[in-house]
């Protein structure tokens, strides 16, 4: 599949002046991938005690069923995988309901240990690569944003690098807390990437959201190759050794932002796709509230038959964007306005 890619990069050279879109027309399969171990669920409670964080609800659905869903948008998708430390039975079920309901087959695997964000990825490689798929999608469950995935999916295309990363603006009081980065105006090259930095660096942020080329299980093999030759090759006291600095890192524990973004930076093998949408990074509770508000509005553009309505005559008086659940009975008379309501017990 990686020489099949140099084939498409090369024509793609040849033909930049014409007929370039072309050259994509051809049947190919893209995989997508959910990462859930990043999850932290002690922050997400009280709201994570009896669920999976992933399984919470937003918006009248699993908060992983919101990416999901835009997996599906993407033409000749061929699969997705679940990536977590949940055990499998917490999934089972979400995982055949969401597979019949999408009519895309869904898997859940499930981690033996940390391997990092991108070592996640290449310890599942033989089953990412099973269909030979041209592009790969990594995106973070604990992400609320409206997921533009076919524009960043044809961005991609045209910058003919190894990845490209969803952006955010955000103020340069918010930009500390996560991944901040520097990419070219122009040609939307990646140049600088660094981690929750002490000093502001930029106001573009990583926003959790990829997509790759199979190539990039090259580049993350390469950094588990680099550790073990400095393991073979490096020797330290033990004193040295237990000072945090010299701690090294497993050969298959891969970050994906300080061990492939980082380093391959200004190299045009990164580019960014800028989203001028919403976004937020769901941590504590009081994010699902808003989270939640955020998908109820973009009901009203993609799936408006999801949103509650009523004048008062018959149903409810509804005001704004509603979420009524199937179970859940609401009084002719009453007033209700940007909510989910559920049934927490079935109606007599």
């Amino acid at each position: 599949m990686i020489s099949n890619w140099h084939t498409i990069k090369n024509r793609l050279l040849a033909e930049k002046n014409h007929s370039i879109a072309s050259v994509y027309n051809q049947p190919f399969h893209i995989h997508c991938l959910l990462v859930l171990h990043i999850l932290q669920r002690t922050r997400f409670r009280p709201l994570s005690l009896n669920i999976p964080k992933p399984l919470f609800p937003l918006a009248g659905q699993p908060m992983v069923h919101h990416p999901i869903s835009a997996c599906k948008r993407i033409p000749n998708l061929a699969q997705i995988y679940l990536i977590g430390f949940y055990e499998d039975r917490e999934f089972a079920l979400f995982v055949s309901s969401i597979s019949n309901e999408l009519k895309v087959p869904v898997r859940y695997l499930r981690e033996d240990k940390p391997h990092g964000s991108a070592g996640g990825l290449n310890n599942f490689r033989d089953f990412i690569m099973e269909d030979d798929p041209s592009h790969i999608f990594l995106l973070n469950c604990d992400v609320c944003c409206s997921f533009p995935l076919s524009d960043m999916l044809e961005g991609h295309k045209s910058y003919g690098g190894l990845g490209t990363n969803l952006v955010n603006k955000v103020s340069p009081e918010l930009a500390s807390q996560f991944g901040e980065l520097v990419a070219d105006p122009v040609t939307n090259e990646l140049l600088h990437y660094t981690e929750k930095p002490e000093t502001f660096v930029s106001d573009r942020i990583n926003c959790g959201v990829y997509v790759f080329t199979p190539e990039i299980f090259t580049a993350i093999q390469g950094v588990s190759m680099q550790r073990k030759e400095r393991a073979t090759l490096r020797r330290v006291t033990s004193f040295e050794a237990l000072q945090p600095a010299n701690r090294n890192l497993p050969t298959d524990f891969v970050r994906l932002d300080q061990d492939i973004l980082s380093p391959l930076a200004g190299k045009k093998q990164f580019y960014v796709y800028e989203t001028m949408d919403f976004w937020e990074q769901i941590k504590t509770p009081g994010m699902s509230l808003k989270s939640s508000g955020l998908y109820l509005a973009q009901y009203r553009i993609i799936s408006p038959d999801l949103l509650a309505s009523g004048d008062g005559s018959k149903n409810a008086t509804i005001s704004g964007d509603v979420y009524i659940h199937p179970s859940a009975k609401v009084h002719p008379t009453a007033k209700v306005a940007a909510i989910e309501i559920w049934a927490l017990y079935p109606p007599p």
